[in-house]
C-alpha cells in the first residue's frame, strides 16, 4: 500500500467519527461525555488534547480523535457540538470477563494465565482481538517447539453481561512429530552411521521416551550441524562445509526427513606453528602449552584448547583480560596449513576486594580462610576458581558462584564477588526414619556442621533401632590452627545385636573416646591421625557359632582397646554432598597398640572414586573398596567383632546387608579378614526435579566379596548386582532407594532386590 493511499484512508477513517462540520471554530466552554459504562470521566479528560476555552478545529478534533483511539479503550469516538460545548460520544470496547483453556496438557493452565497478565491480556483488561492472535501464534509456536506440529488453536469470545466477554482457548496438541529419517549427502570418507553418531537428533530408539532425541527441534539440529562441522575439521578438512539443510514434514505432520548436503573438502596438514604478539611469559613456556604440532593433521580442537591454555595461563599471572587468537595461513596448493597464536594479554589486574554474599548466617571469615587469591595482589584466575571449589568441598552451601567484574573508573582492578547460597547445617529435633537392615529408627540429635556460622562441628546424637542403641558426642574444629589444621573430639556409648544386623550370634557393648589431628598437605593431599581408646564386652547368644565361642575362650569377652589411626587422602572431587567431578583416594590404616590393649589387630582400608563426564549430562563413576585385617602378637586372628562385611545399599546392592561371603558353624554370616568391593556407576540426568543439585539418579554394576584369614581370593566368588539406584537429600535427610538385580550368586546368599531408607524429622 502506497504512502498516498495510506494517508487518504486514515482521513477517510477519521471523517467518519467526526460530526462537528469542518471548518467550523468556536471557543469550547464545556465538555461533557457520553456512553461511558466502566471507563471514568477523569480518564479520558487525562487523555484529551483540549480543555475548555481552547478554539475547537479541525487539526483539534483530528488530534483528539486520534489520543483516544491510542488509548485501546474505544471502539467508536463521535465529537458533536451542542451550542459552543463539546459532547464526546464513546463506544466502549468490551472488558475481558473470564479466560479458559482446554486441552492444553503440556502447558500448564496456570503457567499460561500468569504469562498472558504480563502482556495485559488478562481478567479485567480491555479486550483486543490482535492480542488474543497474538496468544494463539505464540501457543502454536509453542507447541511446534515441542514437536507438535499438527497442534490447532482455536478461539471463542462470547459477549456476556457488563460488557464483558468470555474467552475461551480450545487446544488440540496432536501427536508429536518424530524425525523419520536423517540423510546425508556428499559424504565419501566417512560413513553417515557414523557421522550421524555426532548427533543429539535421532530416529526413534528405545530410549526416546525419555531422551526426545526423536523430535525436531531447529535449535538441536543447529547443535548437531556445529558438531558435524567440528567432526570435520577435528580430522584435517579444513574446508569442509555445510551447502544446504532441508527439513520437511508429511502433509498428516506425523514425520519429519531432514536432509543435509556438505562438500568433505580435502586434508590439510600443518607446516608450522609460531607465536605473535606480546607474549608476556617466555617463549619457551608458553611453547608446552601448544598441543597442535608441525606434521600433523589439521585440528580445530587441538588449536582451540591451545587458546584456552595460553589465555588461562596468562589469568594465573594476573592478565585476567587477554586475548588469545589463532591466525591460519593456508596454502591451498601443497595442502597445509600454518598457525600462528597471536598473544594480546592486555593490562595486568589487581583485586581490589573480595567480597561474599548470600552468608547470612556463616561468618565471613569462615569463607575468607578458604580462599586462595589474595586482596591487593595480581588476580590469578586459577586461584578464584579454587576458592570456589574450597568453599564448595566445605558442604556449608547448597551452591556457589563467582564473579571477577571490573571496578568502574579503571581498567586495572576488579572486585571477586564469591554468592553463596546457605544449605541446612543441622539442628536439634527428633527423627523417624527406617531401614531394612535396622528396621525402625528413633533419633535425637544435635547436629550443626556450621554452628552458630563458626564452620565448626558440634553434634550430639541418640539413635535407637533394632540392631543399634548409640549415644555420641563430637567436636571438631576445621582450622584449630590458622594453617588449616583440624581438631577433634568424639565420646560414645553403642550396643550392638548382631543377630539383627545379619551376623553371627552376638551382643556387644562399647564405650569409648579420641582425638582427630587432620593435616592438610596440599590443595589436594592430606593427612588424618588419631587416637582411639574404647572398651569392649561381648555377649553371647545359646546358639553361638564355634568361631565365636573359640575367640572368646582364648581372648576373654570384655577388651580394652588402645588404637592409633593413620589415614592419608587425595581429594580434586568439586562438591563434599553428590559431587560428579574429580578423584578421590584415601588409604587408612588402624593399629591397635600393644601397650593398654588386651587385644592386637591391625586393618589397612583403601578407597577410591573418579568421576568422568561421558556424553552431555551423563557422568561416570568408577569406584573401589579394599580392605585387609589380621591379628599380631598373642592374638591369633582378627577378632570377629573386627571382621570386614559386604553386601546391601553401602556395597553390593540386591543382597541383604552384611550377607555375602564366609559363614560360621550357626550358617550365619561371618564377615572377614579380606574385603573386595567395586563398582560403575552412570550419573544420569534427571529432568523431572528442579533442584537436580540434592538429588541424583544412577545405573550401576557392583561387585564384592569377603574372604576369610585361611581363604585363597578367587575371583569366581565374586557377587554381582546390576540395578538403578536414587537418592534425593531432603531438608528432612537422605532418602536413598535403589532396585538391583543380582547375579554369579551361591546357594548362600539372601537376595534383596529392592532396598532403601529414608528419615523425616517432627
Amino acid at each position: 500500500m502506497s504512502k498516498a493511499f495510506k494517508f487518504l484512508y486514515i482521513l477517510i477513517f477519521l471523517a467518519s467519527f467526526v460530526s462537528v462540520e469542518a471548518g467550523e471554530e468556536f471557543v469550547i466552554e464545556d465538555i461533557r461525555v457520553e456512553g461511558l459504562k466502566r471507563i471514568t470521566p477523569g480518564t479520558v479528560f487525562n487523555y484529551l488534547p483540549m480543555k475548555v476555552g481552547d478554539i475547537f478545529n479541525d487539526a483539534l478534533s483530528s488530534d483528539a480523535v486520534r489520543t483516544l483511539f491510542k488509548t485501546g479503550f474505544f471502539d467508536d469516538v463521535k465529537v458533536e457540538k451542542d451550542g459552543n460545548d463539546l459532547v464526546l460520544v464513546f463506544k466502549e470496547r468490551p472488558a475481558i470477563g473470564t479466560i479458559s483453556l482446554s486441552g492444553n496438557e503440556d502447558i500448564k493452565t496456570d503457567e499460561l494465565l500468569d504469562n498472558l497478565k504480563q502482556i495485559g491480556f488478562a481478567e479485567g483488561r480491555v479486550f483486543l482481538q490482535s492480542q488474543l492472535d497474538m496468544v494463539k501464534q505464540e501457543l502454536q509456536r509453542q507447541y511446534y517447539s515441542f514437536g507438535k506440529y499438527a497442534a490447532q488453536i482455536t478461539s471463542t469470545v462470547t459477549e456476556i453481561d457488563n460488557n464483558r466477554v468470555a474467552i475461551a482457548i480450545n487446544v488440540s496438541e496432536g501427536l508429536v512429530a518424530k524425525i523419520k529419517k536423517i540423510n546425508i549427502v556428499g559424504n565419501n570418507i566417512f560413513s553417515e552411521k557414523k557421522l550421524l553418531k555426532e548427533f543429539k537428533l535421532s530416529t526413534p530408539t528405545m530410549f526416546s521416551f525419555f531422551s526426545k532425541n526423536d523430535q525436531y527441534s531447529k535449535q538441536k539440529l543447529s547443535g548437531d550441524l556445529e558438531s558435524l562441522r567440528t567432526y570435520y575439521l577435528d580430522r584435517g578438512y579444513l574446508n569442509f562445509t555445510l551447502d544446504s539443510t532441508q527439513v520437511t514434514i508429511t502433509p498428516d505432520k506425523k514425520d519429519i526427513y531432514i536432509t543435509i548436503n556438505i562438500t568433505e573438502g580435502e586434508l590439510y596438514n600443518v607446516s608450522v606453528v609460531k607465536l605473535g604478539g606480546d607474549l608476556t611469559l617466555p617463549q619457551n613456556e608458553l611453547l608446552e602449552l601448544i598441543l597442535i604440532k608441525s606434521g600433523e593433521l589439521f585440528s580445530r580442537k587441538k588449536v582451540t584448547e591451545t587458546t584456552k591454555n595460553i589465555t588461562d595461563r596468562l589469568g594465573e599471572v594476573g592478565y585476567s583480560f587477554a586475548n588469545v587468537n589463532s591466525i591460519p595461513d593456508i596454502n591451498k596448493e601443497d595442502k597445509t596449513v600454518s598457525i600462528t597464536f597471536f598473544v594480546d594479554p592486555g593490562k595486568r589486574v589487581y583485586v581490589r576486594r573480595i567480597n561474599f554474599s548470600g552468608n547470612s548466617k556463616t561468618k565471613d571469615e569462615v569463607l575468607r580462610r578458604e580462599m586462595r587469591q589474595q586482596e591487593g595482589a595480581w588476580i590469578s584466575t586459577k586461584q578464584v576458581q579454587r576458592g570456589k571449589l574450597r568453599l564448595q568441598r566445605t558442604g556449608f552451601f547448597k551452591d556457589v558462584n563467582v564473579e571477577t567484574p571490573i571496578i568502574p573508573g579503571t581498567s586495572d582492578q576488579v572486585d571477586v564477588n564469591y554468592a553463596v547460597e546457605e544449605a541446612p547445617g543441622g539442628q536439634f529435633g527428633i527423627g523417624l526414619g527406617f531401614s531394612q537392615s535396622s528396621g525402625l529408627i528413633l533419633t535425637t540429635s544435635l547436629s550443626q556442621n556450621n554452628f552458630l556460622g563458626s564452620g565448626n562441628r558440634v553434634s550430639f546424637a541418640f539413635n535407637n533401632s533394632e540392631i543399634n542403641s548409640v549415644y555420641s558426642i563430637g567436636y571438631l574444629n576445621p582450622y584449630y590452627t590458622i594453617d588449616g589444621i583440624s581438631r577433634g573430639f568424639n565420646a560414645f556409648y553403642k550396643e550392638t545385636d548382631a543377630f539383627d544386623a545379619n551376623l553371627a550370634e552376638f551382643d556387644s557393648k562399647n564405650v569409648g573416646a579420641d582425638v582427630i589431628f587432620g593435616i592438610p598437605i596440599s590443595e589436594t593431599n592430606s593427612v588424618d591421625t588419631s587416637l582411639l581408646y574404647k572398651k569392649t564386652e561381648i555377649s553371647l547368644g545359646g546358639s553361638a557359632s564355634t568361631q565365636v565361642r573359640d575367640f572368646i575362650t582364648l581372648n576373654g569377652s570384655e577388651y580394652d582397646i588402645l588404637s592409633w589411626n593413620l589415614g592419608f587422602s587425595y581429594d580434586t572431587r568439586n562438591k563434599a554432598i553428590l559431587p560428579d567431578k574429580g578423584t578421590y583416594h584415601r588409604i587408612a590404616t588402624e593399629v591397635v597398640l600393644p601397650v593398654g590393649s588386651d587385644v592386637e589387630y591391625y586393618k589397612v582400608n583403601y578407597e577410591t572414586k573418579w568421576f568422568k563426564d561421558i556424553y552431555e549430562d551423563y557422568v561416570l563413576t568408577l569406584g573401589a573398596d579394599v580392605g585387609y585385617g589380621d591379628a599380631f602378637g598373642d592374638t591369633t586372628e582378627l577378632p570377629f567383632f573386627e571382621n570386614f562385611y559386604v553386601g546391601g545399599p553401602r556395597s553390593v546392592r540386591g543382597y541383604k546387608e552384611n550377607t555375602i561371603g564366609p559363614r560360621d558353624t550357626s550358617g550365619r554370616p561371618l564377615g572377614g579378614s579380606t574385603k573386595i568391593v567395586g563398582n560403575a556407576e552412570v550419573i544420569l540426568p534427571f529432568p523431572f526435579l528442579r533442584d537436580v543439585k540434592q538429588a541424583r539418579v544412577t545405573g550401576f554394576i557392583d561387585a564384592g566379596n569377603v574372604y576369610g584369614p585361611d581363604e585363597d581370593i578367587e575371583f569366581d566368588d565374586i557377587r554381582y548386582s546390576s540395578g538403578i539406584s536414587a537418592i534425593w537429600v531432603s531438608p528432612f535427610g537422605a532418602i536413598s532407594a535403589s532396585y538391583a538385580v543380582p547375579f554369579a550368586t551361591k546357594s548362600t546368599d539372601q537376595e534383596q532386590n529392592f532396598q532403601f531408607t529414608f528419615g523425616t524429622s517432627f
